[in-house]
C-alpha cells in the first residue's frame, strides 16, 4: 500500500491475547506492507494510543478488560481510528451494540478470518486515501483561490475589493460585479465562490454576449429531446449544471428583454422547466453577474428590466481600472514576466527603471489583459535579461488621448507630458527640451522635484 497522509505507513494495531493467533494475523497483514504492532492486553494498547493507529483489530475478550471498554477508550481519545472487533462469540446483539458504539466492523474468528480482515483493511485504506486526496484537493483549491493569490495587488483600491469579496463569501447574497473590460471580473467571481460554503459545488460561467440569441435560452435552461428542430437529445442547461453551486453570468447587460423576463421568473421561483418539458426542476443556485456597462443607467432607460436589476444587484463590487491602481501596475508586470519565463523555460528577466516608468505612465485601455499581453511580448522581444522601454509595445497614441481622463493640476499635467516624451525618446533630455520648446534646466528641475517627493 502507498503512504497515507504524512505518515510513512498505514498503522494497524492488533489487540489479541492469543499469541499464536496474533502472530498469524500479523503475518497476513504484513503481506500488505502495513506497519503492524501487536498488543496482548488492553492496558498495553491504551498506553500506546498516542501513536494514533489508523486501524485497530480488537479481540472482544481480553485478560484485563472487555473489548467494549477498550472501544470506549478509543472513541474518547482517538475517535478517527477504525476499530474492527474480532470475537469467538456468535452474538448478534453484541455485534449490533458495538457497531452502535463506533466499531467499524465485527467479524467472527473462523478459518477465513485472516482474508476477511485483510480485505476490510484494504477497503478502509482506499476510503481513507480518497478522503485524504479530496481534503488535499480542497486545500489546494482554497490556496489557489485565496484572494491575494488570485488577484495580484496591494493598492488601497484593490484592498477594498478584497473586503467586499470577503463579505460576499459569508452569505448567499447575489453579487453584481462591474468594471471595464479586462479588469478581472471572472476572477473576482471565482474567488467569491471558492471561498464560500458552496466551494465544493460547481462554478459555472456563461458569457451571455458570446452565445447567439437563438441559443441562449436553451443554454441557460436546457431543453428536452424534440423541443425544437435539431434538438436530438435532452440538454441540461447551465442553471442545472450549477445546482448547489454558483452561476456566473458575464455581460448580463446583453441579455434581451424577453429572456430577462424568463430569468427573473426562474430567480423568483427557484425552479425551471426545460424547453419542451413539463417537469419543475428545483434550483439552489447562487447568482453572480458582471458587466462593463452601466446597468443602472440601462435600467433607467428601460433597456434593462428594473425588477431584474434589483433582483441581481445584491452586493455590488466595482473593480477599479488598472490606471487607478498605483504601484499594482509594476507588481502585475513583474508577476506576468516571472510567470511567462517560468512557463516557457526562459531565464528570469528584470524590468529596467525606465521601463517601469513607462509602464507606470501608461493608461491601459485594455486593463490587466493588455498589461499581460505587453509583458509577454516584452519577454519575447528582450534577448537579454533586462526589459527596456524599446521592448514594450504600447499604444502611446491612446495614452496621450486619455491623458485628460483624470483630473490633475496643471503642474501634474506638465509633468506627465514631459515624462511621456522622455520615455518616447529614451530619456534624451536635450531632444525633449527641443521638441517641447522648453529649457533643459526646466526638465532637470522637474525630475529633481519628482525625486525629492
Amino acid at each position: 500500500m502507498a503512504n497515507h497522509k504524512l505518515k510513512n505507513q498505514y498503522k494497524v494495531f492488533i489487540v489479541e491475547d492469543n499469541v499464536l493467533y496474533a502472530r498469524v494475523l500479523k503475518k497476513q497483514l504484513l503481506d500488505d506492507q502495513l506497519q503492524v504492532k501487536v498488543f496482548h492486553n488492553g492496558t498495553d494498547f491504551i498506553n500506546a494510543m498516542g501513536e494514533k493507529p489508523d486501524v485497530v483489530t480488537l479481540d472482544y475478550t481480553l485478560p484485563d478488560m472487555t473489548g467494549k471498554e477498550v472501544l470506549a477508550k478509543i472513541q474518547d481519545k482517538i475517535p478517527n481510528t477504525h476499530v474492527i472487533v474480532i470475537s469467538a462469540q456468535d452474538n448478534i446483539s453484541t455485534a449490533i451494540e458495538l457497531m452502535k458504539n463506533g466499531a467499524y466492523d465485527y467479524i467472527m474468528k473462523a478459518p477465513d478470518t485472516r482474508e476477511k480482515l485483510s480485505n476490510i483493511i484494504k477497503n478502509i485504506y482506499k476510503t481513507d486515501q480518497l478522503q485524504t486526496e479530496n481534503t488535499n484537493l480542497k486545500e489546494a483549491v482554497k490556496e489557489k483561490y485565496n484572494f491575494k493569490n488570485l488577484i495580484k495587488g496591494n493598492s488601497r483600491e484593490i484592498e477594498h475589493v478584497f473586503e467586499l469579496m470577503n463579505k460576499a463569501t459569508q452569505t448567499n447574497i447575489s453579487v453584481s460585479i462591474s468594471g471595464e473590460t479586462g479588469t478581472g471580473k471572472e476572477l473576482v467571481a471565482k474567488g467569491i465562490h471558492y471561498n464560500s460554503r458552496r466551494s465544493a459545488k460547481p462554478f459555472v460561467a456563461v458569457n451571455v454576449s458570446a452565445i447567439p440569441e437563438g441559443l441562449i435560452e436553451s443554454e441557460l435552461f436546457g431543453h428536452e429531446k424534440g423541443a425544437f428542430t435539431g434538438a436530438d437529445f435532452q440538454k441540461i442547461g447551465k442553471f442545472e449544471a450549477a445546482n448547489g453551486g454558483t452561476l456566473f453570468l458575464d455581460e448580463i447587460a446583453d441579455l434581451n428583454l424577453n429572456l430577462q423576463a424568463k430569468l427573473l421568473r426562474v430567480l423568483q421561483e427557484r425552479e425551471l422547466v426545460r424547453l419542451g418539458g413539463h417537469d419543475l426542476i428545483p434550483l439552489d443556485v447562487r447568482i453572480i453577474t458582471a458587466t462593463h456597462k452601466n446597468l443602472a443607467a440601462l435600467s433607467a432607460d428601460d433597456k434593462f428590466r428594473q425588477d431584474l436589476y434589483y433582483r441581481l444587484l445584491g452586493l455590488p463590487i466595482e473593480i477599479p481600472p488598472l490606471r487607478q491602481r498605483g504601484n499594482d501596475k509594476i507588481l502585475l508586470a513583474k508577476f506576468f514576466v516571472d510567470e511567462f519565463c517560468r512557463e516557457n523555460e526562459m531565464d528570469q528577466k528584470t524590468i529596467s527603471a525606465e521601463a517601469k516608468q513607462m509602464l507606470s505612465n501608461y493608461h491601459y485601455p485594455g486593463n490587466i489583459r493588455e498589461l499581460k499581453a505587453i509583458m509577454e511580448l516584452a519577454c519575447v522581444m528582450c534577448s537579454r535579461d533586462v526589459i527596456k522601454p524599446s521592448h514594450l509595445n504600447m499604444n502611446v497614441d491612446e495614452s496621450v488621448q486619455n491623458l485628460l481622463a483624470q483630473e490633475k493640476t496643471l503642474e501634474e499635467y506638465n509633468n506627465e507630458i514631459v515624462k511621456f516624451f522622455l520615455n518616447k525618446y529614451n530619456q534624451n533630455v536635450r531632444l525633449v527640451a527641443s521638441k517641447l520648446g522648453i529649457g533643459k534646466s526646466t526638465i532637470y528641475r522637474m525630475l529633481q522635484k519628482h525625486m525629492d517627493n
